[in-house]
């Protein structure tokens, strides 16, 4: 099935391929490693044991990315993904991407990804452009992790892992996940709770404005 115009659009200015002439574009989209891959809800995209080595643009749907069962980020239209693992040594470390709902994929292997950067002057700026921005972000990310609350790290799992705005898990559970105990959990409960940040009812937690929660952070 061909891109849509509204995917056409998206994969012109994702970060890899942003001003890259329509006649490349199509060029990319045909060659040998360039595959189209639509993935159902729930499938996994790719894992440490269902290892890709390409880079991936995502170009309908939604990707939920995962760690060690905790998740990290959720990708959305345009975005791209396998950068970390493209030229990984050890796919054990690799992260889990799964489709939170059906996606479309370019998927595009090492040996096209390699060639591109090696013909293509702006593909190559613009990966290298992508791959210091992706730097500067995790290491961000990590420095505040480390110096983050048990509210930060709440925050921070209800905002990735929520679906309309509300989550259900048990206190127990949700504890394990964070890293913290209970008595931490529960603090951090009430510091959200107090700003209006969250309401709980039983196990379910609900996120009455998202910008709001992630402002706080």
């Amino acid at each position: 099935m061909p891109l849509t115009g509204e995917e056409q659009t998206l994969l012109a200015r994702c970060p890899l391929l942003r001003g890259v002439e329509e006649t490349l574009l199509e060029q990319i989209i045909q060659a040998e490693g360039a595959e189209l891959v639509q993935f159902s809800a729930g499938q996994v995209v790719y894992s440490p044991r269902d290892f890709r080595r390409c880079l991936g643009v995502l170009l309908s749907g939604q990707l939920q990315v995962t760690k060690d069962t905790l998740a990290v980020s959720v990708l959305e239209p345009g975005e791209l993904f396998g950068a970390a693992a493209l030229y990984s040594d050890a796919p054990e470390y690799a992260t889990t991407i799964t489709a939170r709902r059906s996606s479309r994929c370019l998927l595009l292997d090492q040996s096209l990804v390699d060639r591109l950067l090696g013909e293509q002057p702006l593909i190559r700026k613009n990966y290298l452009h992508y791959l210091t921005g992706r730097i500067r972000f995790l290491s961000g990310r990590l420095q505040s992790l480390a110096q983050s609350s048990a509210e930060g790290r709440l925050a921070r799992y209800l905002l990735a892992n929520s679906k309309n705005g509300s989550l259900t898990c048990s206190a127990t559970d949700l504890a394990r996940r964070l890293g913290i105990s209970r008595a931490s959990l529960y603090r951090a409960f009430e510091e959200l709770e107090h700003g209006g940040l969250i309401f709980r009812q039983g196990k379910t937690i609900t996120i009455p404005n998202v910008s709001a929660l992630e402002g706080a952070l």
